[in-house]
């Protein structure tokens, strides 16, 4: 008996550590590898004085691959997939404009804007046709890249953008507005809190889903560590890491100025959604995440119905599902977005 009990212990102290281990090092590790494979961060500035910040794997013959980043992340949130797909592409990964270390210009803070200085962006440091592949309001920006600039456009894929909710009278009937633009725009509104996370937490959508207790136990640390690391994503050890990105996308650097776009519209200006998609004329995938709703509160990117409409205007199209409740596709399923990745340029080759 006193063996078994032993036994027990070994494998409780085993699952407890392996448990901490993975949620101190989930970030760092992915990070490692990448850099470890070769990448390497730069910046150039282009024609009107912009100045953009990029990752870039190790140089290769191979075809150019540019990622675009969703809002409130980094080119580095790609980290789980660059390793591999390096073997594949030669990868660039960049950090839209108010977003890590790019400029935080406000008037370059349109889709429009943001897909022309792309393009510039192939056309200087690139230097040929290039796959593009972005992530959210990323992907929005590529699709507009594949209809106006196709000189430089190889194909592109398109993951979990937010095609037709984001349109108003439908965003409002939203996860992302509700616990996002709308939230900041009513922290601007009072004074009694100067901190926008702290309003956050206090204000958030999961303080409802997780119950009071939990959640305040979870915002006090959170904040603590902000407090203590103001520079740096926060990242409480003791949650995994499916909770600790709802911190993480409040605490990367961002200017909340670009999400003040999204909230007045003018994120969209000269952009009309379907005109878009229709003109796009190179191959393309839009991979899609779940869809799931809490009453008529759109907890997704968009509707199943959304990503139907968006395959249907694309004249050579195709749409992916993947089982996952995450909007991050390629973070939370990092190999079947790697296997996409590999398949869609085979595809291009033949």
């Amino acid at each position: 008996m006193g063996k078994v009990k032993l036994g027990i212990i070994i494998l409780l102290v085993f699952i407890i550590g392996s448990y901490f281990y993975t949620n101190m090092t989930y970030i760092e590790k992915p990070l490692k590898k990448m850099y470890s494979a070769g990448f390497t961060e730069k910046q150039i500035k282009l024609s009107d004085g912009t100045v953009l910040n990029y990752g870039e794997g190790p140089k290769n013959d191979k075809t150019p691959l540019l990622f675009i980043h969703g809002q409130g992340m980094t080119w580095e949130d790609y980290a789980k997939v660059l390793p591999e797909l390096s073997k594949h592409y030669h990868v660039y990964a960049i950090d839209c404009h108010g977003h890590g270390e790019s400029d935080k210009n406000p008037e370059k803070y349109t889709a429009k804007a943001m897909a022309e200085d792309f393009s510039e962006f192939i056309e200087v440091v690139i230097g040929e046709k290039t796959v593009i592949s972005g992530h959210s309001s990323g992907g929005m920006i590529a699709a507009w890249m594949a209809a106006h600039s196709p000189e430089f456009v190889l194909g592109t894929v398109i993951e979990d953008a937010p095609f037709f909710s984001t349109e108003p009278g439908r965003r409002e009937n939203t996860y992302v507005w509700v616990d996002g633009f709308q939230l900041f725009e009513d922290f601007k509104k009072q004074d009694e809190v100067d901190d926008y996370f702290a309003y956050y937490l206090e204000h958030s959508y999961w303080k409802r889903i997780f119950g009071d207790f939990l959640w305040n136990w979870f915002s006090r640390d959170a904040i603590a560590y902000h407090e203590k690391h103001p520079d740096e994503p926060v990242h409480l050890i003791y949650l995994p890491p499916q909770i600790n990105r709802m911190f993480e996308s409040k605490t990367y650097p961002y200017d909340y100025r670009f999400g003040e776009a999204f909230y007045d519209n003018t994120w969209f200006k000269d952009y009309n959604q379907a005109e878009v998609l229709a003109k796009i004329k190179t191959p393309t995938v839009f991979i899609k995440a779940n869809t799931n709703y809490d009453g008529d509160l759109l907890l997704a990117a968009l509707s199943d119905v959304d990503a139907d409409r968006v395959v249907q205007l694309l004249e050579n199209g195709k749409r992916i599902d993947i089982d996952t409740p995450g909007h991050d596709i390629h973070y939370d399923k990092p190999e079947e977005f790697i296997q996409i990745m590999i398949e869609f340029l085979d595809s291009l080759d033949r």
